[in-house]
């Protein structure tokens, strides 16, 4: 199989204001009042105090980065991740409407950022200094986010070096990609895997309390594995298709029918001893 054929590279770019700022002056004020050394302690000012705008933006980052990592797999360098050519449309169909939704944000921050300014001078009194803040017209710059796409490197180099210096470039980067593709697999795996010893566990227990989400989250990783599994692993399939039709099944209904509940966490636990076979084997 060729990796390049079946998965491309991603990194999602954020940058984003943070109205943090460490304040040099109230450190030195605090630590001399209690007697400590300047190295004891640094005071780092919020600037927008009591602001919901920013943090609404900040929320919504870590949502998309969130659901960045579910939908990839690790690739090796810190930020890219791999993303199966079968999962792309859905991927940056979904990206695209976070994405714009964090603009619509972002635009209502900028549109009361001078509000928030006289606010925070206001409540910050005299740790407030104009110069912690970017300009009106500034501001709106400190806030980006994008995708970028890249194809999987392949061993066809086409460069004038030493033939022998190339044949080890090629090599290190068949290397890189096989093993690339290796650990992508044992992390689709390991997902699912994870869900299922979860349910297992807290079902075993019948003193034990789950949420709803303990079954939401297992029905999500089957609905999305099929575009994970790019080497269309018939094993990894099976199982998964075992996990939709013998584990997915309301909450309640898991908490109110003890046989139920005994039932589901036997086969959980069958499930789990079957995926541990293969997982060996990765």
């Amino acid at each position: 199989m060729n990796l390049s054929d079946r998965c491309l590279l991603v990194q999602l770019n954020v940058s984003q204001w943070t109205a943090k700022k460490y304040d040099k002056k109230a450190s030195k004020e605090v630590t001399n009042a209690h007697g400590a050394a300047t190295a004891a302690g640094r005071f780092n000012k919020s600037l927008l105090p009591m602001n919901d705008k920013l943090e609404n933006i900040h929320r919504k980052t870590t949502l998309i980065r969130t659901k960045y990592y579910e939908a990839t797999l690790p690739w090796g360098l810190d930020g890219t991740q791999m993303l199966p050519t079968s999962n792309y449309l859905q991927f940056m169909s979904d990206f695209r409407k976070e994405r714009d939704e964090w603009n619509i944000l972002v635009r209502n921050f900028v549109d009361h950022y001078d509000t928030l300014k006289e606010d925070a001078k206001r409540i910050l009194g005299g740790l407030y200094d104009p110069a912690d803040y970017p300009s009106a017209v500034d501001i709106r710059q400190k806030f980006h986010m994008d995708m970028a796409v890249f194809p999987v490197p392949s061993a066809d180099f086409r460069v004038s070096i030493a033939s022998d210096e190339l044949s080890r470039i090629q090599q290190d980067v068949e290397r890189r990609v096989a093993e690339a593709q290796t650990n992508a697999m044992k992390d689709v795996w390991q997902r699912l895997f994870d869900r299922v010893k979860h349910m297992a566990e807290k079902l075993a227990d019948p003193k034990a309390i789950f949420r709803d989400s303990m079954v939401e989250n297992a029905r999500e990783i089957c609905a999305l594995l099929p575009r994970l599994n790019f080497t269309d692993d018939p094993n990894l399939e099976a199982l998964r298709q075992q996990v939709e039709a013998s584990l997915i099944k309301h909450p309640e209904a898991l908490r109110n029918d003890p046989d139920l509940r005994r039932d589901t966490a036997a086969e959980a636990k069958a499930i789990m001893d079957k995926m541990s076979v293969f997982m060996g084997g990765l």
